[in-house]
């Protein structure tokens, strides 16, 4: 297996200064500190509106200026005056060019609201000032390799997400409820042992292969 397709290990964040080593903590024990998502710096669409509105106030910066100086408007800002001038607010490309332009300040609004980094799954945080966070993939290799060695499984599929974990199992013998209620029990221990801030609920389906 490459590099890059191997899963992401968990990601640790310091917030506070250097400290001395520390006992590991109790996994019982309750968090200290409440473990929130991680926020993404969105940088790409940040660097992307910047790039936009500067260039368009730069140029009607420029604009201003030159008529200021005694020079012509540019033909365009007057296209512009002048369409503007002429089209009622009723017009179909007004509406068109209002309802694209909400939507771009919906979507940059969401960006700015929405934590992002969906892809890690907050960890507990049994001292202040340390963060851990686990990637998704991660958790369902852990939870795949766990499920695999369940007694009558013959494959698994794990599908990870923040408030629940499915999970997707062939049995090629044993009783259907007998294999499905280990397998609960089995990964139930499992996603504890995570260490996740919010253990997600699981749901598990056996089936015999080539059944849906």
């Amino acid at each position: 297996m490459s590099t890059a397709d191997s899963p992401r290990p968990p990601v640790l964040e310091k917030t506070g200064s250097h400290a001395a080593p520390r006992p590991l903590p109790d996994p019982d024990a309750p968090p200290l500190t409440r473990a929130g998502r991680f926020w993404s710096a969105r940088r790409v669409p940040a660097v992307l509106l910047a790039l936009v509105l500067t260039g368009a106030s730069g140029l009607f910066l420029y604009d201003v200026v030159a008529v200021r100086a005694g020079h012509s408007a540019m033909s365009w800002r007057k296209d512009l005056a002048q369409g503007l001038a002429d089209h009622r607010l009723d017009n179909t490309w007004v509406l068109v060019g209002a309802g694209i332009t909400a939507a771009l300040g919906l979507w940059l609004l969401f960006l700015a609201l929405t934590p992002g980094r969906r892809r890690l799954l907050p960890m507990r945080r049994p001292y202040e000032g340390v963060r851990g966070g686990l990637d998704r993939e991660a958790a369902a290799m852990v939870v795949r390799d766990r499920a695999t060695q369940v007694s009558g499984v013959r494959s698994a599929h794990v599908s990870v997400r923040r408030r629940k974990v499915k999970v997707r199992a062939l049995a090629h013998f044993r009783d259907l409820d007998q294999v499905r209620a280990e397998l609960s029990q089995a990964l139930g221990s499992t996603l504890t042992e995570l260490g996740l801030a919010r253990t997600p609920r699981l749901v598990v389906r056996v089936r015999r292969p080539g059944k849906d």
